[in-house]
């Protein structure tokens, strides 16, 4: 899953950043509203954190911008404790939830989660299970039936895109833009690699290949 993080305080932006990559996310960071503006619509991410209090552009005013040209990424917006008015103004302009500064990581990690699962119609609070596979993202750990299946961090990215798509058909160039923040370089080739490696150790039938069009994950998702 690809996240933009708009935050102009450095080093809670290094904080954040580092913490985003442990849980298996790839992220963009901007620190200029005006930059966010341009970038949040034009790449494909699954969910924007922003910060209210930006250089060139406020966050509500980039927020509202966003939400006037229809873009429906979810948006999880950054105040100050205590602010709010902030908050309320957030909501209004099309946030999808908000946190208040400071906050615990693992705060930030939930409310992460359950926006994503809300945006794929799924419950929360739950490990996510398809085709008798249970992912928790918060242990990033995959279990079929009793036994745990290791897999490396860009295996474990990759299966979460594909549990939380199940049943869709994806293409090598979607997963990629997905999966690898904007300053990695995009080999569909590579995504191919990493796709064998999950048949290997979940078993081939649970990806399909559609030829010409890409990737079907076993589903729906539950």
């Amino acid at each position: 899953m690809r996240l933009l993080l708009v935050e102009d305080h450095v080093p809670l932006a290094d904080e954040l950043l580092a913490a985003l990559e442990r849980q298996g996310y790839a992220v963009d960071w901007l620190a200029d509203g005006r930059d966010a503006l341009v970038q949040g619509r034009c790449e494909p991410y699954d969910l924007i954190i922003l910060d209210l209090g930006l250089p060139g552009m406020s966050g509500l005013e980039v927020l509202a911008a966003w939400r006037a040209a229809s873009l429906a990424t979810p948006v999880l917006v950054l105040t100050a404790r205590g602010a709010w008015a902030e908050r309320i103004e957030g909501l209004q302009a099309g946030a999808d939830d908000y946190l208040s500064k400071p906050f615990h990581p693992q705060e930030l990690q939930l409310r992460i989660q359950a926006l994503l699962r809300r945006a794929h119609g799924l419950a929360n609070g739950a490990p996510l299970r398809v085709a008798g596979l249970q992912l928790d993202e918060c242990q990033q750990s995959v279990r079929h039936g009793a036994e745990e299946i290791a897999l490396s961090a860009v295996e474990f990215r990759l299966l979460r895109y594909f549990m939380l798509h199940a049943g869709q058909v994806l293409s090598k160039s979607r997963l990629a833009e997905h999966l690898y923040d904007g300053e990695s370089e995009r080999d569909s080739n590579v995504i191919e690699v990493h796709v064998n490696h999950l048949r290997r150790k979940l078993g081939r039938e649970v990806i399909e290949t559609r030829r010409g069009q890409g990737y079907r994950f076993a589903g729906p998702a539950s």
